[in-house]
């Protein structure tokens, strides 16, 4: 690891771990809950604690004004609900570009098991090469998706996250297996830092819990956004969410602090 990527790694994390807010969503399911404003949504996550948002290229200038010198990640590849086959993420950027678009690390997403799994592995390989030129960390996205595959089987996750380590990544988001104790293996199969999808929106509690959990089976935090650009108060959840993860909070506290006790 170089000195460049260390330095951009403390850009979109806080002394090792991470909350990081994924709106490249767009592009997957068009301009939902959250996304058409997102100059007031990026405003309100980052208030709320978030380290970093994530997005696709043509986002950027939307970004910079509203995301409070927090950090800012660039996705480079994508597919939507209405095409062929979801699973089927392809190219939307460069490095380059995301460098060009003000970028402090990028993000590229890979289906392990699904029939996709050897191009896209081939693509990773190729972006953390270039990244590393660059001194750009890269955060992949490694889920276990694919015929056969249970998505949140631990030894799936596992490989998953260590593909990733294999193939030059900086950081790693997956799926997060049910519980803390399964998760402790997903973390134990590689040395780079993990991260937990959030995946649809659930209840403000099971959110947390999930959090905990990930955090509890030795977890770097978490890269969620439906759960939190979704949300009806999204400076809220996000500070639930890193109240968790940078300050050690219980399930009840963080939603005590953040006002979100109350829900039913």
């Amino acid at each position: 690891m170089t000195t460049g990527i260390d330095a951009r790694l403390d850009r979109i994390g806080t002394d090792g771990s991470y909350v990081i807010v994924p709106m490249d969503h767009g592009i997957t399911l068009g301009a939902v809950q959250g996304l058409k404003d997102i100059e007031s949504t990026i405003d309100a996550v980052t208030r709320g604690g978030a380290d970093a948002v994530l997005t696709q290229k043509g986002i950027a200038p939307r970004v910079h004004e509203n995301k409070n010198d927090k950090g800012y990640i660039v996705h480079l590849n994508a597919s939507t609900t209405i095409g062929p086959d979801e699973q089927d993420k392809r190219m939307t950027g460069t490095v380059e570009e995301a460098i060009r678009a003000g970028a402090d690390a990028v993000s590229f997403h890979i289906n392990v098991g699904s029939n996709y799994e050897p191009d896209q592995t081939a693509q990773l390989s190729k972006v953390t090469e270039t990244a590393t030129r660059f001194g750009i960390p890269v955060l992949a996205m490694a889920y276990a998706r694919g015929p056969g595959v249970d998505s949140a089987d631990p030894e799936a996750l596992g490989h998953a996250v260590r593909l990733a380590e294999e193939v030059g990544a900086d950081l790693v988001k997956t799926g997060y297996s049910g519980d803390a104790d399964s998760f402790q293996h997903v973390v134990e199969s590689t040395r780079l830092p993990v991260v937990i999808a959030g995946g649809s929106r659930g209840t403000d509690r099971e959110t947390i819990e999930m959090v905990r959990g990930a955090m509890d089976g030795g977890g770097a935090g978490i890269s969620m956004g439906r759960s939190i650009f979704q949300h009806e108060d999204p400076e809220a959840i996000a500070t639930a969410v890193s109240g968790v993860v940078h300050d050690d909070l219980s399930v009840d506290d963080a939603l005590a602090e953040s006002g979100l006790a109350l829900e039913v």
